[in-house]
């Protein structure tokens, strides 16, 4: 029995599979090793993808509203260069805004707490006091430790030991850690000129991809890739508006109900909390923290009612807000996205959080659809074999 060409394809393709995921499986441990290594070195140009992605954000919205009506050869050229250093410069606005906000309150809550640290020493020393004078035993504790006798050689060879290996060990941190630094501004500066050339050519590195598709797949499957490329892109796109979004939201949402409440520092927590909403979910509860901090320092119990009034607006954002605003934004409902954050959490951290939503937005888009279509042919064929009489008779359902 012969096998046409067809037949002899699929065949190599499982047996190269099959080959592939046993060396995997075999070889997992330098396999795990060579992924790490070259993660390491690509790391500046994925940086840099994902910088130009943001970027692209107010970039095709300054292209397409502020500077639509700029066309001609002259205007074209020098198009692109205004709308990158405008995207820039917006990015920049919007974090120079929030260092204006923020550390002049910073500054003001570290000169608060100067001054109330001695204060609250004081208080804490009277109150061992008056503890003492309660509980003689402890007093009578703390005489034995000043009588007790130090062996101050040991001491002060324990010292000398710790300082010598200290030095050493600090010498090599400060050498680690100024390396890490120089690579750290490095692969930065990489990742900003890698993010710059892929804006000012997104087009033509668009084509480029299309054309390589185009060439090493069929048909069939240049267009499913393809469209699964636009629907990723479309709900990263939406999912990082939706974000923000919900994130300004939160932010005025403690500005005004602080302001309402008499609690200090409103507009201080809103900026906070905004910016660590970007992380979903459970991103503002940093900002709880912080917040909490500085208003213990002025009244602890106020403090205590700034906690539970963040748990009621938490829970109003978390089950009502950000479900519709981010969900509504990349077309995935309450639950899949309550499970997406959970999921990419315990897997990924914060990275997953942020990915897992447009990812599990696009399987769930592509599952819909190929569901739909299933459902719809399993009707069409259920249709046909209805016998005639069934038809004439009325006992048909109405699909």
């Amino acid at each position: 029995m012969g096998f046409d060409k067809v037949k002899m394809r699929q065949i190599r393709g499982i047996i190269l599979f099959v080959a592939v995921l046993l060396a995997i499986m075999l070889y997992s441990g330098s396999v795990l090793s060579g992924l790490v290594l070259l993660f390491g070195i690509l790391q500046p140009f994925l940086v840099g993808a994902a910088i130009a992605f943001v970027l692209n954000l107010p970039l095709r919205g300054i292209e397409e509203k502020l500077l639509k009506r700029w066309k001609g050869k002259v205007a074209a050229r020098i198009k692109r260069p205004i709308c990158i250093l405008l995207s820039i410069l917006a990015l920049l606005l919007v974090v120079g805004l929030v260092i204006w906000i923020v550390v002049p309150q910073i500054t003001e809550t570290v000169t608060e707490l100067a001054v109330q640290i001695p204060v609250f020493f004081s208080d804490l020393l009277k109150e061992l006091e008056k503890l003492s004078k309660s509980y003689p035993q402890i007093w009578e504790y703390v005489q034995e430790l000043e009588h007790m006798e130090i062996d101050w050689e040991a001491v002060l060879e324990s010292v000398i030991s710790f300082l010598k290996s200290g030095m050493g060990s600090m010498l090599t941190s400060t050498v680690s850690i100024a390396s890490s630094l120089i690579g750290g501004i490095f692969n930065a500066f990489i990742s900003f000129i890698f993010a710059i050339y892929i804006l000012a050519q997104k087009e033509k590195l668009a084509d480029q991809g299309k054309r390589i598709l185009r060439a090493y797949c069929s048909e069939k499957w240049y267009e499913k890739v393809l469209k699964v490329l636009q629907l990723l892109n479309r709900n990263f796109s939406n999912f990082i508006s939706g974000q923000c979004l919900e994130a300004l939201i939160l932010g005025t949402m403690f500005v005004i109900v602080m302001s309402i409440f008499g609690f200090p520092y409103a507009v201080l927590v809103g900026v906070l909390v905004a910016c660590t909403a970007l992380i979903p979910i459970v991103g503002a509860f940093v900002g709880c923290i912080v917040g909490a901090f500085l208003i213990l320092i002025n009244n602890p119990l106020q403090a205590l009612w700034f906690i539970i009034m963040f748990l009621i607006i938490q829970q109003i954002e978390g089950n009502l807000i950000y479900p519709r605003v981010v969900g509504s934004s990349v077309g995935l409902p309450s639950i899949w996205v309550l499970l997406a954050v959970s999921v990419g959490g315990s897997l990924l951290g914060v990275l997953g959080m942020l990915v897992f939503i447009p990812i599990v937005s696009t399987f769930y888009a592509l599952l819909r659809e190929n569901v739909n279509l299933r459902n719809s042919q399993r009707i069409k064929e259920d249709v046909k074999n209805v016998p005639e009489d069934q038809e004439e008779s009325g006992d048909s359902e109405d699909l």
